[in-house]
């Protein structure tokens, strides 16, 4: 079925992304997965051609434009180009919601104008050594002290962490009152007290840093709050939560639709026993499976982001897409591996990458169980 979501501006905006893949990233990327991290350098490209901040009021730099359909744009075409190591995302769809619809006057001042640059690189640190998709059970404390907090505590997996100049964390701000005792804070680069350790080494997505964040005594002003009362924290995670499930699952069917498609491409070349693998039944009938399930997702993921615009989306249907396109997404690109056969296994062919670089999709903004779980408990059990 033909796609209809995107209108000319879209499709115009998509050239501009893909020139810009084409230029400043595709011919450096494998240079970055040696190095585990991509140059700051790539940031303030990318926002110089206007990628990051479109919710971003015109007045702070941004185009003051709410239409997710421009993130999605990003999104796919990082996707498409195997370009793993672009944080983009999480500075796109997870960062700018906190920066642009929690923050004052004077903290939009401040941040703002360097997001929509490139110039200040964002990360999020909820997740902690003993705390992942649980955020309840956050252990990072913030101890309020006249005009600053004491922030003691530690946050690992962190995309974007090594690079990051600001950082929203997840805190405590009162241990005893549960939800209701969170309150987010934004870290600043050269914070004394604040520290980076180990750029992780991961199964897959090795250009992106992913690091271990350290808060020993670190003075966060109440300025740098977000919201202007303490204990909004998990209020404020659970609103933003469907966005960034949201972003998920366009990544994850896109990565299916691309994988599929050179797939198909690599089957009708291959030869086994004198055919083109593509001339047998069973590659025949595993490719119709696969094709099927990834348009019937991407009709589902279109119409989320619809409702999104459209300021509909609910937590539920966030987690639908969430983990239905990231199982669906690890499936297609191991069933694809397999047609490839023993170059599937090999690092030179794309499908080999696709497949370390996928695997983290059913864990990370809140597990397939997770997702099960929240969608379960709306049935009123």
């Amino acid at each position: 079925m033909q796609r209809d979501l995107f209108e000319e501006e879209h499709q115009l905006f998509r050239e501009t992304v893909r020139e810009f893949m084409a230029r400043e990233v595709l011919p450096h990327h494998a240079q970055w997965e040696k190095d585990g991290i991509v140059p700051r350098e790539v940031w303030k490209k990318a926002g110089e051609i206007g990628m990051f901040g479109f919710s971003v009021p015109e007045e702070y730099g941004g185009s003051g434009i709410t239409d997710f359909r421009y993130n999605a744009v990003i999104v796919e075409e990082i996707i498409k180009a195997g370009a793993s190591g672009l944080g983009f995302g999480l500075h796109n769809d997870i960062m700018a919601p906190y920066l642009v619809d929690l923050t004052n006057d004077e903290q939009k001042q401040r941040w703002l104008p360097g997001f929509v640059s490139g110039e200040l690189i964002t990360a999020v640190g909820m997740t902690e050594p003993g705390a992942g998709s649980d955020l309840q059970g956050v252990k990072t404390t913030a101890v309020r002290e006249g005009d600053h907090y004491i922030v003691n505590g530690q946050k690992t997996f962190i995309t974007n962490g090594i690079n990051a100049d600001l950082v929203v964390v997840v805190t405590k701000t009162d241990p005893t009152a549960g939800a209701r005792g969170t309150t987010l804070l934004v870290a600043e680069r050269g914070m004394e007290g604040f520290s980076r350790g180990r750029n992780l080494e991961k199964v897959g997505m090795h250009a992106q840093d992913t690091a271990e964040l350290f808060f020993e005594n670190v003075r966060i002003p109440v300025a740098n709050r977000l919201g202007e009362e303490e204990g909004q924290g998990f209020v404020q995670l659970m609103n933003n939560l469907p966005q960034e499930r949201l972003s998920i699952a366009v990544a994850a069917v896109a990565a299916a639709e691309s994988v599929l498609e050179m797939t198909i491409e690599y089957c009708k070349t291959r030869k086994a026993f004198g055919r083109t693998i593509g001339s047998f039944q069973n590659t025949r009938f595993v490719l119709a499976e696969l094709a099927t399930e990834v348009e019937i997702a991407r009709h589902y993921v279109d119409k989320c982001i619809l409702a999104h615009n459209a300021g509909q989306l609910t937590v539920v249907d966030a987690a639908k897409a969430k983990w239905w396109t990231t199982e669906l997404q690890n499936k297609v690109i191991d069933r694809c591996v397999q047609l490839h056969g023993g170059y599937g296994y090999m690092m030179e062919y794309p499908v080999a990458k696709a497949w370390l670089d996928s695997r983290v999709q059913t864990i990370y903004g809140g597990t397939t169980e997770i997702m099960k779980e929240i969608i379960g408990r709306s049935f009123g059990f």
